[in-house]
């Protein structure tokens, strides 16, 4: 057996506060995802760029957010979600393992929201071989309704995209009060830690789970919230951690 450790992030664009109050929380998210030592870092509401912001932030980054955080070694995938006035944000992996390849899909449900998927493919280094795992980060929608049909699009994006026999995790803010969609995930063979919830929002008093980390062909074995005054003050989500144990696949059945 073979430990995966995944972990995702809302991290709010890199920005908290509000007007005169807001304040960068980039650079102090580079050594929060350092510390993840995560083998997959799935990232949300991550900036590609923004005129205003870099005009008003005297040390806001040259790199796209993406890049930024990105630890040594790591690959960096993004792809955008929205366009705004000022510029574009959208999810990203950071991937310990080689990057093969990476698409993303629209599923914008109405017009008031723009939302994707991003699907990236490595080559995970098990103690025997390279597996081939495909990630899936997202970000759903803010209506129960909308959030239920990008779901089953993503079934559909996952029955059409990905091998059936392939490795699979899908991560991300799913926006899921109540664990409503939990069952339509499992029936795409995904399943998360599911002993108890494990609060991420909102990051200053968590009351509910939004982000959450799927897979399929794999065991899951422990999930961590990291927490503490740091981790309240640099996104309004917690981060959510979760290992799985990955069957090697020249071990006799």
């Amino acid at each position: 057996m073979n430990t995966l450790r995944i972990a995702t992030y809302n991290i709010h664009k890199g920005v908290r506060g509000v007007g005169l109050q807001r304040r960068l929380e980039i650079h102090n998210l580079v050594h929060a995802v350092e510390q993840f030592d995560a083998d997959i870092v799935c990232l949300q509401e991550v900036r590609r760029h923004h005129k205003h912001l870099a005009a008003y932030f005297k040390h806001w980054p040259d790199q796209p957010q993406a890049q930024f955080l990105a630890p040594e070694g790591y690959e960096a995938v993004y792809r955008t979600n929205a366009f705004t006035t000022h510029g574009e944000h959208g999810n990203a992996v950071l991937s310990r393992w080689p990057v093969v390849k990476h698409q993303h899909e629209d599923m914008s449900d109405h017009a008031l929201e723009q939302r994707g998927l991003l699907h990236v493919e490595v080559d995970f280094q098990t103690e025997s071989q390279a597996q081939s795992l495909h990630i899936v980060v997202l970000h759903l929608g803010l209506i129960p309704a909308s959030r239920v049909r990008q779901v089953r699009q993503l079934g559909l994006f996952i029955e059409r995209e990905i091998p059936n026999d392939a490795p699979l995790v899908v991560a991300g803010d799913f926006n899921d009060w109540g664990q409503r969609l939990r069952l339509m995930m499992n029936g795409f063979g995904l399943k998360s830690w599911q002993p108890s919830q494990h609060l991420t929002f909102p990051a200053q008093l968590p009351l509910v789970q939004l982000d959450y980390v799927y897979a399929r062909g794999m065991q899951p074995t422990g999930v961590h919230i990291p927490r503490g005054r740091v981790w309240r003050r640099m996104s309004d989500h917690l981060p959510l951690i979760a290992e799985f144990a990955l069957p090697d696949v020249n071990q006799p059945a």
